[in-house]
């Protein structure tokens, strides 16, 4: 096998893929770049077991089909230090000993068998639909940070992706923080729902930024497939059953403060600094058109209140959250002001972006538990 490719170019692709590759594989080979040619086309793949992810480059020439195994990390530690230069790569496929020839240098190591490397599963009797990479970026990166990360519940580390004739929706929640992001210009004709892991979201996420592309995602019961540009991601599904999260969600809520944004989220990292540690308790108490923050953490005699001012309709009330919850969900919300929902101080605190102009398309929930305050 042999084939040439521009040095900058192959990194690009290799590191838009080698965040799949886990620091403790269970599979020696799993350290490695899968690099096949067919018909002139290096399609590289990077594997966990759980998620695989395959990029597909033109080379300036190639030589006869095939496929090897390339350490992934000496690979890459080679090619960022070198300059933009066409690369020249030749392997033995019986020692699957690789030279690389690169302007004046020359170098070689030692690759290993591709046949060893885990096949891709294939996504059988699946469903599909196609979302522009926009919207998925938003949608991603507006649920998967309030996803949570406990072994126990397997469910609830991933994102509930819902699909009706409606629309679509994302769903991410811890049991402390939920968010729910909707579309209604997102439509399929199937009526269901899957838990796709936060890792293989988060590599999207990261790879489309702000490109537009069309991303065509497939699933059945167990496996999920996106196919995007010249990138193809397939993972596992999380299998079980998602909590019942609009059970949670409190539909009454007649207290309502209309603030700024960035004042308020700002307020809230001050006042922080002098929370409790390990609680980071912060008191909001509301009455007339002022919020009054405030926390303290009695071990070491730190005390903290700020008074601001806001739009509020409802009566005076007292209520505790967990200032890192409410920076995470505040930081993640895009618009100038926000909208707090509240009913009683031991019921959940909805967060509601508000958008200059109304979003049609667009719906966004953020949900905060309370926490019991100190008397």
């Amino acid at each position: 096998m042999k084939f040439i490719v521009s040095s900058n170019y192959l990194l690009k692709n290799l590191q838009s893929i080698s965040g799949v590759a886990s620091s403790n594989n269970t599979l020696p080979i799993l350290d490695d770049f899968l690099f096949e040619i067919r018909e002139t086309i290096l399609h590289v793949t990077a594997s966990d077991l759980e998620t695989t992810m395959t990029v597909s480059l033109k080379l300036t020439m190639s030589e006869e089909e095939g496929r090897i195994a390339v350490p992934s990390k000496l690979l890459l530690d080679a090619l960022k230090t070198m300059a933009d230069v066409p690369i020249t790569f030749a392997t033995n496929n019986e020692t699957f000993a690789i030279e690389m020839t690169a302007g004046g240098g020359k170098y070689k190591l030692s690759g290993h068998n591709g046949d060893e490397f885990p096949e891709t599963p294939t996504v059988e009797e699946g469903s599909s639909f196609t979302i522009k990479s926009t919207i998925f970026s938003e949608a991603i990166s507006k649920t998967v940070f309030a996803a949570g990360n406990d072994e126990i519940r397997p469910v609830m580390s991933g994102v509930l992706m819902e699909l009706t004739e409606e629309g679509m929706a994302l769903v991410a929640t811890d049991a402390h923080k939920l968010v729910r992001y909707a579309r209604k210009d997102v439509t399929t004709n199937n009526y269901d729902s899957i838990i796709l892991p936060t890792k293989p979201l988060n590599q999207i996420k990261n790879i489309l930024g702000n490109e537009e592309l069309d991303v065509k995602v497939e699933y059945n019961d167990k496996n999920a497939f996106f196919a995007f540009g010249n990138i193809q991601l397939l993972c596992k599904l999380i299998v079980g059953k998602y909590p019942n999260y609009p059970a949670v969600i409190p539909q009454e809520n007649p207290n309502k403060l209309q603030i700024s944004r960035s004042l308020l989220l700002n307020t809230i990292k001050r006042v922080s600094l002098f929370a409790n540690q390990s609680t980071h308790q912060i008191r909001f108490k509301i009455s007339g058109q002022l919020l009054e923050l405030s926390a303290e953490d009695i071990d070491y005699s730190n005390e903290a209140v700020e008074t601001i001012s806001c739009n509020y309709d409802g009566e005076d009330l007292e209520i505790g959250f967990n200032s890192k919850f409410m920076q995470e969900m505040l930081n993640n919300a895009d618009t100038k002001e926000v909208l707090l929902k509240m009913s009683q101080p031991n019921r959940a605190g909805l967060i509601i972006p508000v958008e200059d102009e109304p979003q049609i398309n667009e719906e966004i929930l953020m949900l905060v538990m309370p926490v019991m305050l100190n008397s």
